[in-house]
């Protein structure tokens, strides 16, 4: 017979998983609350202006790629990746740093703005180069017993997981200067994390943008969410937009069917869960008790930040960078007001993207949307964000116009939307608006983390964000092929017919 996988929620991760199992024969059925694909890496569209909702960072494409080629597709058939170099722009008070894949121009670079540092940033590459090789393996495998840490795969890359440091200890071993370390160590914020905090090991961020690059879909990084959904149609699996689920239903731990909002009951033999975690725990299965995942504990867990949004549509063009990052001046006092004090930042750090620069589909001829982003504490903090937002908007354009090339947004403003932490909460059912998911601290990853095959029940497992190895595109892609695989190879080869 053919198994019946049900899916909740058509986020990249559930997507990917839900590609790979209908490739290879099973029947799938993708859940999705909102009217659209993609969860957080979908498109807002309004007015002819496309704007990707969350992420607009795209690296190490061949782990896509792989994933495509796993049920007979080519990626490229379906999208057209741009690759954006220089990275990015990092602006400091005082000096402006653009990184790029070219080791020489990089380099020469650091030797111009930070003399000293530019051995450092060679020597940087040579030891994550082997970093990263060490830990792939643990990161593309699963972690469902302790048994797992005796493993030579993780022997080996204990050593590499550089357990006694922060990110920011691991990068001020290469760098003596302070710019320069941010610049490598500001991509904690992918996973919600200040650099003091977050794992050394996560060093390897930086250097997936610096080896693989950094990479603009034409369309936006949404366009990877509708590619998957393609494919996951041609392989006969549904897509249900509009169809929330109210409830996962269970018997004596063991999940049997969906509860949609519609009232209708729908059975199947596996379940994937790809809502954000600490919601499906505490909302799809109030009614089956928890004892590891209980609202109780759960509360307790850390959790990454959010993120204020400002999507703003211009009746003009910008020659400037794709990517632009504006450094608060007192960067480690910003990231504790963020991480600790959980208080609104009067200098915050604030991320431009400028897509139309590379990719004239997104909005109408001769205009542009801007994408604003300022990373703000999750809704732990208890902000009044009805009260604030417009205030903390004002700073922002403020910070830009001051700090920035791009000038008077204001008067050639059609239109802006903003997102606040609430909004992620209500709108996208995110617990507590931590739109990076549970944070990444040791206590929190590989076996530590929700398991790909979730412990608590029979027949449910985890994909995204919540799930090991953690956020970020690349890693939720893989957690996918992790979860996909185990559900695989759980039917041992044969038991079902596909």
């Amino acid at each position: 017979m053919t198994k019946k996988i049900a899916v909740i929620g058509a986020g990249p991760g559930g997507l990917a998983s839900a590609m790979l199992l209908a490739g290879k024969g099973y029947q799938v059925d993708v859940y999705e609350k909102q009217s659209y694909v993609g969860g957080r890496t979908s498109a807002f569209r309004k007015n002819g202006y496309v704007f990707d909702r969350g992420p607009t960072f795209f690296s190490m494409p061949y782990i896509l790629e792989e994933i495509f080629d796993a049920v007979g597709r080519k990626l490229y058939d379906y999208i057209e990746l741009i690759k954006v170099d220089p990275l990015y722009e990092l602006r400091f008070k005082n000096i402006i740093f653009s990184p790029s894949t070219d080791i020489e121009s990089t380099y020469k670079q650091i030797k111009t703005l930070f003399p000293g540092d530019e051995e450092g940033y060679k020597e940087f590459l040579r030891d994550t180069r082997r970093k990263m090789a060490a830990l792939l393996p643990v990161l593309q495998n699963q972690h469902g017993s302790l048994l797992d840490y005796g493993r030579w795969r993780t022997l080996k890359a204990l050593p590499e997981l550089s357990l006694n440091k922060s990110l920011y200890q691991v990068l001020s071993s290469y760098f003596s200067d302070e710019r320069l370390k941010l610049s490598f160590t500001f991509q904690s914020k992918y996973l919600g994390m200040s650099p003091w905090e977050c794992p050394g090991a996560f060093s390897i961020l930086s250097y997936m943008e610096h080896e693989y690059g950094v990479w603009h879909p034409i369309g936006g990084l949404n366009q990877i969410s509708e590619a998957m959904a393609s494919v996951i149609k041609e392989y006969g699996g549904r897509i249900h937009l509009n169809s929330p689920v109210k409830q996962i239903q269970t018997d004596n731990k063991v999940v049997k069917s969906l509860l949609l909002e519609t009232g209708e009951i729908h059975d199947y033999d596996e379940l994937i869960i790809n809502a954000d975690f600490a919601y499906a725990m505490t909302s799809l299965l109030s009614d089956t008790p928890l004892k590891q995942y209980s609202k109780k504990r759960l509360e307790k867990k850390k959790y990454s930040c959010s993120s204020f949004m400002m999507y703003v549509a211009l009746d003009k063009q910008y020659t400037l960078p794709h990517h632009t990052v504006i450094f608060s001046e007192d960067y480690k006092k910003n990231v504790e007001e963020i991480t600790k004090s959980k208080v609104l930042s009067d200098d915050p750090s604030i991320y431009i993207q400028n897509p139309s620069v590379t990719d004239s589909t997104l909005a109408p001829e001769g205009k542009s949307g801007l994408y604003i982003l300022a990373p703000v504490p999750n809704n732990f903090s208890l902000l009044d964000w009805e009260t604030y937002k417009y205030d903390f908007r004002d700073l922002i354009y403020e910070i830009i116009e001051a700090r920035t090339d791009f000038k008077s947004l204001k008067e050639h403003m059609v239109f802006e939307e903003l997102w606040t932490p609430l909004d992620w909460e209500k709108q996208h059912h995110i617990y507590k608006g931590a739109t990076f998911n549970l944070a990444h601290n040791l206590g929190q990853m590989m076996y530590f983390r929700p398991h790909n095959k979730f412990q608590e029940l029979k027949n449910c497992w985890l994909v995204g964000g919540g799930t090991h190895p953690g956020s970020g595109l690349p890693t939720i892609l893989e957690s996918a092929r992790i979860t996909s695989n185990a559900l695989m190879a759980a039917d041992k080869k044969g038991l079902y017919q596909l």
